[in-house]
């Protein structure tokens, strides 16, 4: 288990956030699931919601604000200086889909895509820091970005965010290292990713058997993209949600 009351370090996944058509459906989906209480927020925050998980908060639901892009997890990288990483993506080759704003007092951000099209938001913590409580069950374990360019995902993160990497699993997969520590991962698609996967960064919630949240999963409206399956890290399975939004699933070793 991981608790945090204080800024994540720079390029550290620090938040992540379903933006969704249905607030309402999302927020019974997701606390049928995984047991999540919610805040919230007023008419001057567009009644986002908080999720949280023994006190903590652990992940965000809005509405989705831009109907070009699927219902779909977000993952949000720690930043010093929100502006400067703006200027960073850009200089390597991303693009900024938002302009870099500030959210109330909770804090600054920016929303952009990597060279190779995967969205992610950046964010500067003030009142709200991003994920209190992580590592343990229904709270967020892991975040990655696959494309079918490995190589040039690893110039562009650590162009921006100075990330360093350990390569694994024969040249496909980097664990992200930030100040020496792993925080995440970047990966090259595998041979059976379906024709058209738009590269993305992946949302990991800890369970605590990941075949009773597949079968939690279906009953609530969602479905099963693929089955539980054993890996080196924990029995694992991708799933949706009831509004199409893919996550995964994994039970600890």
């Amino acid at each position: 288990m991981v608790t945090r009351s204080e800024a994540w370090p720079e390029g550290t996944p620090c938040w992540v956030e379903l933006g969704v058509d249905d607030l309402d459906k999302a927020v019974a989906f997701y606390r049928a699931l995984f047991g999540w209480e919610v805040e919230r927020g007023g008419s001057s925050a567009g009644g986002y919601v908080s999720c949280i998980l023994g006190g903590r908060k652990v992940a965000g639901i809005g509405s989705r604000m831009d109907e070009s892009r699927p219902t779909a997890w977000t993952t949000y990288l720690a930043a010093d200086d929100v502006d400067e990483v703006a200027g960073r993506i850009t200089a390597a080759g991303g693009r900024v889909l938002t302009e870099p704003f500030d959210v109330m007092d909770l804090g600054r951000m920016t929303v952009a895509l990597d060279p190779m099209g995967a969205a992610f938001g950046v964010w500067r913590s003030r009142a709200h820091i991003g994920v209190e409580l992580a590592n343990e069950p229904s709270a967020l374990v892991w975040n990655e970005q696959l494309s079918d360019d490995l190589d040039a995902a690893k110039r562009f993160y650590q162009a921006v965010f100075g990330y360093t990497y350990d390569d694994i699993e024969g040249g496909s997969y980097a664990m992200l290292k930030v100040a020496g520590r792993v925080a995440g991962g970047l990966g090259a698609f595998g041979t059976d990713t379906l024709p058209g996967t738009p590269p993305h960064w992946r949302t990991y919630i800890e369970v605590p058997v990941t075949d009773d949240a597949c079968t939690k999963v279906t009953e609530l409206g969602g479905q099963v993209a693929v089955p539980p399956t054993d890996t080196p890290y924990g029995r694992l399975a991708r799933v949706a949600d009831d509004q199409g939004a893919y996550f995964y699933v994994i039970q600890g070793n």
